[in-house]
């Protein structure tokens, strides 16, 4: 893989027991341009400090509990970053903790990434092999009560803290599907969630599925692994990438992820106020899949790092985007120490595609929808039964057993069906111009 270059900050996720949707997480102390003194022109209001002063004394002196400094002002600190963006918070030295603990790869919880959107609770994505994805919990589910909780006046931080837990406790979620009429009452169990974020087998000779689930240090690094296993019997015809119900993560394994199948051109940039928050991001000549055809599935869990790869791979006309609308979150938080083992996570930048188009609020489009959906035989035709339905029948060697369990997944799977579907179509239409 090309060098980057040394002065980019160290990016992390925050994986606590329900995730954080995250673009970019760098740990480090308050940038320099935000320590310097007021410039003239930003001296401080006057008048809106000495009524933030009175309205502290007013709460020491008359709430009918007594309340303590050092929570007065945490709380000040927690508003002013919530009323931002939905992603900006103040850390304390317990979630300041959490986040250095979830940078391990490991953490305690059900898995799910949430959000904030129009003020409630929201499913981003459930995290393959968790809890919450064995329940059935989708991107776009409503969370409606934690336990007995009612989660409308609860901030993103609360919401997370409540989801935490030791392993092996249950959790109670009042969950609403987006095409639901009614809420239903889901019990999880909480685990330990290890979370290996490619996965990788062979759908038929000559055409691979790569499946990313997440964005961590080493993704890049597991997506070249896979592609070299993919290719040991010869070149790939062709090769589903799926991003589908990805929240994100580090910021520089997405970059490598796209550098796998690109050779040259821009990945993605940032812009931001400040200077150390515009970064332009290229792809190098040495590439582990620079020409294999390309299918990339995306849908609204796709968030964050997902939806760079899925721009990146669709500006440069690399492969072909199908599914659904990504989730459209375009921000870049920073983490930043303040120095008394707590923190400050804010929105400082954007990030663009190679075209110049914001995803923030906007998401990826893909060339061709396909809506999730399965298969299904009518009854009538009584053609839904089959060898392997019958009692007594003969198991089939394991080759072709894998062979079978692939094929119910496809049909099971409209939309990686499709992408497969797609696949040998350019391959066939890639022969003939060849020929």
């Amino acid at each position: 893989m090309p060098l980057r270059p040394a002065a980019l900050p160290t990016v992390t996720r925050h994986l606590v027991s329900v995730l954080l949707p995250i673009a970019l997480l760098a740990i480090a102390p308050l940038p320099a341009a935000a320590q310097e003194a007021p410039r003239a022109g930003d001296d401080l209001p006057v008048a809106e400090i000495q009524a933030f002063a009175e309205v502290f004394e007013r709460i020491k002196r008359a709430y009918v509990e007594e309340v303590e400094d050092e929570d007065l002002l945490r709380n000040a600190m927690r508003g002013m970053l919530s009323e931002l963006d939905p992603h900006s918070a103040y850390l304390d030295s317990e979630e300041f903790e959490s986040l250095r603990e979830s940078t391990q790869g490991e953490f305690g919880g059900v898995g799910i990434e949430v959000g904030m959107e129009e003020g409630q609770l929201t499913v981003i994505t459930p995290i393959d092999d968790t809890p919450a994805s064995r329940a059935g919990l989708r991107s776009r589910d409503r969370i409606l009560r934690i336990d007995d909780t009612p989660t409308d006046r609860l901030s993103l931080q609360e919401a997370v803290n409540l989801m935490r837990g030791e392993p092996g406790t249950q959790l109670r979620l009042t969950i609403l599907h987006q095409d639901a009429n009614a809420p239903l009452e889901v019990t999880l169990t909480r685990e330990v969630i290890r979370t290996r974020s490619v996965k990788h087998e062979l759908l038929e000779d000559g055409y691979g599925y790569l499946r990313v689930s997440q964005f961590q240090s080493r993704t890049g690094a597991q997506v070249d692994e896979a592609l070299e296993s993919l290719e040991q019997d010869g070149p790939l015809d062709g090769l589903v990438l799926d991003l589908r119900n990805n929240p994100g993560g580090v910021l520089q394994a997405a970059v490598d992820v796209a550098d796998a199948f690109l050779d040259s051109g821009l990945i993605v940039y940032t812009e931001g106020r400040l200077a150390d928050s515009a970064m332009r991001f290229s792809a190098g000549r040495e590439t582990a899949a620079p020409e294999v055809p390309l299918v990339v599935l995306i849908n609204g869990g796709s968030a964050s790092a997902a939806e760079i790869v899925a721009g990146a791979l669709q500006d440069q006309r690399r492969g072909v985007v199908m599914g659904t609308q990504s989730f459209g979150k375009g921000s870049v938080q920073q983490i930043m120490s303040l120095g008394n083992d707590e923190g400050l996570k804010l929105t400082t930048a954007l990030y663009f595609t190679p075209d110049g188009r914001s995803i923030q609020a906007q998401g990826i489009e893909p060339d061709v929808e396909v809506i999730r959906g399965r298969l299904e035989v009518a009854e009538s035709s009584r053609l839904d039964v089959r060898e392997a339905d019958l009692e007594g029948h003969l198991d089939a060697p394991d080759e072709q057993r894998a062979r079978r369990e692939v094929s119910q997944r496809l049909r099971e799977d409209y939309q990686l069906g499709e992408a497969l579907n797609l696949l040998k179509a350019l391959n066939v239409l890639s022969q003939r111009r060849d020929g």
